[in-house]
């Protein structure tokens, strides 16, 4: 081989380590930094023509009239059949301080997704996972509607929302 030809091979090669290192990096900084905290927030409206501004509230964690779903779940490494009821946001992760916590599961971040109610809906998001979450085989990015019967999977975990 000729000695350019060599030179330039060097310098792909050195440039694909590179780029290896920094993706490598870029997946332990993903799993090391704090959870995106998220807040749900229903506006109420006044009309224009009454004194009242719009008034801002909080949904209350404990909505006794809210729906009662939870996640069931339908296959794992360990055991399956586990049922995890559902607030007005449940976080998903190894982390034992998750609501649906799967600690045997070692493709699931520390904090990989959450569920949370907005307008009467159960929403998935992923919280920005090395092996990201999937709803009925979709990837998940941005926050996605769930209905019963959905099944949503992270890492080796199999999760069914159910009534």
């Amino acid at each position: 081989m000729s000695q350019p030809l060599l030179t330039i091979l060097k310098y792909v090669f050195l440039a694909v380590l590179y780029l290896f290192f920094v993706r490598v990096l870029r997946a332990v900084w993903t799993e090391l930094r704090e959870p995106k905290i998220a807040t749900v927030e229903r506006v109420l409206t006044v009309p224009e023509t009454a004194l009242v501004p719009a008034v801002a509230t909080r949904i209350p964690e404990d909505d006794p009239a809210g729906p009662s779903e939870a996640l069931v779940e339908v296959t794992s490494n360990g055991s399956s059949g586990r049922r995890f009821p559902l607030g007005n946001e449940t976080s998903l992760g190894r982390s034992p301080g998750c609501g649906v916590a799967l600690p045997g599961d070692t493709f699931v971040s520390q904090v990989h997704a959450r569920i949370f109610r907005r307008d009467g809906s159960v929403w998935v998001e992923d919280l920005g996972s090395t092996n990201g979450t999937f709803l009925n085989g979709t990837r998940v990015g941005p926050p996605l509607a769930m209905q019963v019967g959905d099944r949503l999977r992270v890492g080796q975990t199999i999760l069914e929302l159910s009534p």
